[in-house]
C-alpha cells in the first residue's frame, strides 16, 4: 500500500529524471556518458538556472549544413521526443534528461532496456515530425470517383490524347505511392490501442503501477496528423547525406554533396524520388500516417538509421585528448548522478578515425549510373555494411561496350556474344495495357532500375538462380522496392535470346515472349527493356509494390548498364581465383582427345588428368 501510493505521487520531473538517469547507465558506456556531460556542459545556454540547448546550437554542433534547412525540422523532432514518456507535454525544453531520452532512442540504444520492435520507433519518429491539421488531411481523402464536372475535364483530356475517360483517370497518378484516394486505412483503429507501447514499456521498466499509467497518458493520436512534404523532403536529403557517416567522422567530410549547382540538385533530385513514393505531392501536403506505417517497413526499413552515427557525437567530446591514456578507474561514472557535472574521464577504450584516412564511397572517376547519393539511397533498403566503402565496378556498358559478351567477360566466367534491335525486342513483346509508371509530368525523366543478387552470375539456359535475398528495386523516378516471393523462386534468368532478368521466362511463342507480373526484361544487346508491374496479378516471383497498387509498364531505351560487386578486397581476389581456376579447368578439357567411343575409358582419362572425381563434374560428358 505505501509503495504504490509513493508512486503516485511522483511527479512528472521525478519520472522523467529516473527515466533518464536509467537510460544514461544501460545505455551509454562510462566514456560515453562523460564526453555527453561535457558537451552538455560546454553547450548549453542558462536561463533561471535551468540548462537547455537552443536550435541554432545544436544545427552548429552536429553541422547541419544550412542550405538544407533542414535545423528547424530537427529541433521539432528533438522537442517531440525529449518530452518522452509524457508526450502530451510536447514541445519540451531540451535540457540535460531531455537530451540523454533523445539520444538514446535516436540511437537506438533504448533497446537494451525497453525490448519493442522497430515499428514503434517509427510511429514515435512520425508523431515528432508531424502537424495535426485534420482539415489538410482530409485533402488527401477526397472520393476517387470524379464529379460531373471533373469527369468532363477528364473525358476532355482523354479525347485530346486519344485514350478512355477509365484510361485516363486510371493513369492520372501513375507513378505515385498513394493509391487511388479513399483506399487507405484509416490512421487510427487498432493502431491506436498500439499508440503507447514504448511509453508504457518504459513506464513498466521503472515499476509504475497501471492506475498512474491510466491516468497520466494522453499522447496525441495520429488522427489528422501529417508531416508536411517540404519538411520531409529536407530531411530525406539530410538522411542521404549521413546514411555513410561512420562513428566520429564530422558531416562536414561530406560537404560538396551540398555545394550550390549539380552535386545540392542531384540530391534533392534523389530525396523526391522518395518523396514520390510516399506521396503524391499535387493531391496532398504531406503524408499521411496510414502511408508511412505501409510503404517505410517495405521500401525504406533502414531510412533512418543514419541518426545512430549523426546523434552519436553527443557521446564523442572533442575536448579529450585521444592519444594518451587515462588510468582513473571507470567505476565512477556509472554511479555517480546523472545530471552531476563532468569529473575526470574514465580510462579510455576508443581510438578516434581520421574521416580522411576513409576510401571514398565510391572509387573515383569510375561509373556513370551510380553516385553517393544512389548509394545513400541504396542503404535504406540494403544494409550500409554492404554498400559504403565496398563497391567495385565490374562493368559500364559506357566503357566495355554493350554487349552480352562484354557483360559476362566483367561479371562472370562464362563467354558468350549476341546481338538484337529495337523492332526484334518491341515485337517480341506482348500488347501494350498498362499505363507509364512515371510520374505525371516527369514521364521524359530517365529510369533507374536495379536488381541485387547475391547468389554468383551465371548463364542460365534452363534454369533460374537467386535466392529469397535477391531484390528488384526502382531508385528513379519513383523509389520502390520489390521483394523476392517464397512461393515462385524463378528470380533470375540470363541467356542469349531471350535475355530476361528476375522474374521473366521465356514464351513458347516463336516470337513473344511472357512478362512475369513484376519482372524487368532486356534484350540481349543491352539496347531496351521494359519493367512490368501487374498490380492485379499479385505478383509472381517478385512481389507487388508497397507503394503504386496499380498496374503499370515502362518500356525504355537502356542508356547505361553497370554491375557493381559488393565485398572487400579478400572478395575480389578469392572471386577472381575461382573464375581463374574454372578457366584452366576449361582449357584442360578442351586440349583433352577423348573421342574412344568409350564412355567409361573416357571417364577414367578425365579422372586421371584430376579433372572429374573428386566432387568435379568436368563437364557434360554426352
Amino acid at each position: 500500500m505505501g509503495q504504490a501510493h509513493s508512486e503516485e505521487v511522483r511527479s512528472k520531473e521525478d519520472i522523467t529524471a529516473e527515466l533518464a538517469e536509467k537510460f544514461a547507465r544501460k545505455c551509454f558506456e562510462p566514456l560515453e556518458l562523460y564526453c555527453f556531460k561535457d558537451n552538455f556542459k560546454s553547450l548549453a545556454d542558462n536561463q533561471q538556472h535551468i540548462r537547455y540547448l537552443k536550435e541554432d546550437v545544436i544545427a552548429k554542433f552536429l553541422e547541419l549544413p544550412d542550405v538544407l534547412n533542414v535545423s528547424p525540422v530537427v529541433f521539432q523532432m528533438l522537442s517531440y521526443i525529449g518530452a518522452f514518456p509524457f508526450l502530451e507535454d510536447a514541445p519540451a525544453v531540451l535540457g540535460f534528461e531531455q537530451m540523454i531520452v533523445c539520444v538514446a532512442i535516436l540511437t537506438d540504444r533504448y533497446t537494451k532496456i525497453l525490448a519493442k520492435g522497430a515499428a514503434t520507433r517509427r510511429k514515435l519518429l512520425f508523431k515528432s515530425l508531424a502537424v495535426y491539421d485534420r482539415k489538410m488531411s482530409e485533402i488527401e481523402k477526397r472520393p476517387a470517383s470524379p464529379t460531373v464536372e471533373e469527369g468532363d475535364e477528364a473525358t476532355k483530356e482523354a479525347g485530346s490524347s486519344g485514350t478512355t475517360t477509365a484510361a485516363a483517370g486510371r493513369s492520372h497518378a501513375a507513378g505515385f505511392a498513394v493509391d487511388e484516394a479513399g483506399d487507405d486505412e484509416d490512421d487510427g483503429g487498432v493502431e491506436d490501442a498500439d499508440d503507447d507501447e514504448l511509453v508504457l514499456a518504459a513506464l513498466n521498466s521503472l515499476d509504475l503501477n497501471d492506475a498512474f499509467k491510466a491516468g497520466d497518458l494522453h499522447a496525441a493520436s495520429t488522427h489528422g496528423a501529417m508531416i508536411p512534404a517540404d519538411n520531409f523532403r529536407r530531411l530525406l536529403m539530410l538522411l542521404l547525406l549521413v546514411a555513410p557517416l561512420g562513428p566520429q567522422e564530422t558531416l562536414s567530410t561530406y560537404a560538396e554533396r551540398v555545394r550550390a549547382g549539380d552535386a545540392l540538385d542531384g540530391l534533392r533530385d534523389t530525396a523526391d524520388s522518395i518523396l514520390s513514393s510516399l506521396i503524391n505531392v499535387e493531391r496532398a501536403p504531406g503524408i499521411t500516417f496510414a502511408q508511412f506505417r505501409r510503404i517505410l517497413p517495405a521500401n525504406l526499413p533502414f531510412l533512418f538509421e543514419g541518426f545512430n552515427a549523426l546523434f552519436e557525437h553527443f557521446l564523442f567530446s572533442r575536448n579529450l585528448d585521444f592519444t594518451k591514456k587515462r588510468q582513473q578507474s571507470t567505476g565512477g561514472g556509472s554511479s555517480s548522478s546523472v545530471g552531476s557535472p563532468p569529473s575526470s574521464p574514465p580510462a579510455i577504450r576508443r581510438v578516434r578515425t581520421s574521416s580522411s584516412s576513409l576510401p571514398p564511397l565510391l572509387p573515383d572517376n569510375k561509373g556513370h549510373i551510380l553516385n553517393p547519393n544512389l548509394v545513400s539511397q541504396l542503404s535504406f533498403f540494403i544494409p550500409g555494411n554492404e554498400l559504403f566503402r565496398r563497391l567495385r565496378l565490374l562493368y559500364s556498358g559506357a566503357d566495355a561496350g554493350f554487349s552480352m559478351g562484354s557483360f559476362e567477360t566483367k561479371s562472370s566466367s562464362s563467354y558468350h556474344h549476341a546481338q538484337g534491335a529495337e523492332g526484334i525486342f518491341t515485337d517480341s513483346l506482348p500488347p501494350r495495357r498498362f499505363p507509364d509508371g512515371s510520374p505525371a509530368g516527369r514521364s521524359e525523366d530517365r529510369v533507374i532500375f536495379g536488381v541485387l543478387v547475391k547468389q554468383p552470375w551465371r548463364a542460365a539456359h534452363r534454369e533460374c538462380f537467386g535466392d529469397a535475398d535477391t531484390l528488384l528495386f526502382q531508385l528513379s523516378p519513383v523509389h520502390d522496392v520489390f521483394r523476392a516471393s517464397s512461393v515462385n523462386q524463378n528470380y533470375v534468368s540470363f541467356a542469349k535470346a531471350p535475355a530476361a532478368f528476375p522474374g521473366a521466362t521465356a514464351s513458347r511463342h516463336p516470337t513473344l515472349r511472357t512478362l512475369g507480373p513484376v519482372s524487368l526484361v532486356i534484350d540481349s544487346s543491352f539496347e531496351f527493356g521494359v519493367f512490368t508491374h501487374d498490380y492485379t496479378s499479385r505478383g509472381g516471383a517478385f512481389a507487388t509494390s508497397a507503394a503504386r497498387r496499380h498496374d503499370f509498364q515502362d518500356r525504355f531505351q537502356v542508356d547505361n548498364i553497370e554491375v557493381w560487386g559488393c565485398g572487400g578486397d579478400d572478395e575480389a581476389r578469392g572471386q577472381r581465383e575461382r573464375w581463374e581456376w574454372e578457366q584452366r579447368e576449361a582449357e584442360a578439357r578442351r586440349r583433352i582427345n577423348l573421342g574412344t567411343g568409350d564412355r567409361e575409358a573416357d571417364r577414367a582419362l578425365l579422372e586421371m588428368a584430376g579433372l572429374v572425381g573428386n566432387n568435379r563434374s568436368g563437364g557434360s560428358m554426352s
